[in-house]
């Protein structure tokens, strides 16, 4: 008989901050991956569902990371479709990366639970890899990131703390039908955490908040796509205002653990470089 090992784990927006990190590990463990992304072989994108079933054969395991978030109109029915599927050829567990506040996201996590399949559920707050992979790096390389967010704490997750505990719930037992919200140990505001990366980086930033009607302006003159456009300002405008500022033990539960803290993950990036590029003036 074959063993369950030899049957690949899909990962879910492989080349994303979340997916690359739980890949990754899992090839370090010697545990066949599938890569689930368009440019892929074979193929899968969210948007072209005869591309779903291709990428489910014979996978035992699947990280669900959709993309651009599960806060956009459709996300709800297409995720829904794939967790049916998924469960039709034979998948037995799905870990399902959630946001925190967000009612569409709660919504999608009710699909999966009502799927039939082993689940995971992991609720996670902003990244900390944000900052140095992500939205907020090239400002940050200029010298100063500005958004529409005043005094509102985050407590930004490590997405190393999520990968740790989607690799253990795609490859044992241990976090079957456990919903994890995820966050940092503390809450700190977008300028202090701007303050803590220029400290550890040595470089000079500076932290500014602005309308929000400025920062729409921003994006449409940097030619952001108008669904992009909609999804950041969703975020800024709605889950950013305050719901999601308490600490959650997640990380502690699931690890066994305390959850990594922002100036650890700001350390160790700005030692890999993360904020020594700088772009020209």
């Amino acid at each position: 008989m074959t063993s369950p090992d030899t049957h690949p784990i899909l990962v879910l927006g492989a080349t994303g901050k979340t997916g690359s990190r739980i890949a990754a590990r899992l090839r370090e463990m010697g545990l066949p991956v599938r890569a689930g992304s368009r440019s892929a072989t074979p193929a899968f994108d969210w948007e072209a569902p005869d591309t779903w079933g291709a990428a489910l054969h014979g996978v035992r395991a699947v990280y669900v990371s959709y993309q651009p978030d599960l806060a956009v109109p459709t996300a709800l029915a297409t995720v829904t479709a794939f967790f049916t599927l998924a469960r039709e050829l034979g998948v037995k567990q799905l870990v399902l990366l959630s946001g925190r506040g967000e009612r569409e996201a709660e919504q999608a996590e009710d699909a999966l639970r009502a799927s039939g399949a082993d689940w995971t559920i992991l609720r996670a707050a902003w990244f900390a890899q944000n900052f140095s992979e992500g939205l907020m790096l090239e400002p940050l390389l200029e010298g100063e990131l500005a958004l529409p967010v005043a005094g509102v704490r985050e407590p930004f997750i490590d997405v190393d703390d999520i990968a740790e505990i989607a690799v253990q719930a795609l490859t044992t037992d241990r976090h079957r039908h456990q919903l994890y919200e995820l966050t940092g140990p503390r809450s700190i505001t977008f300028a202090q955490a701007v303050q803590e990366i220029a400290h550890a980086s040595g470089q000079p930033m500076r932290y500014t908040t602005v309308p929000n009607e400025a920062y729409r302006a921003a994006l449409g003159a940097a030619q952001t796509p108008p669904e992009v456009t909609a999804l950041v300002m969703y975020l800024f405008e709605t889950v950013l205002d305050g719901r999601n500022e308490q600490v959650t033990d997640g990380v502690q539960r699931a690890l066994g653990r305390p959850a990594r803290d922002f100036s650890e993950f700001a350390r160790q990036a700005a030692a890999a470089g993360a904020w020594q590029t700088r772009l020209a003036a």
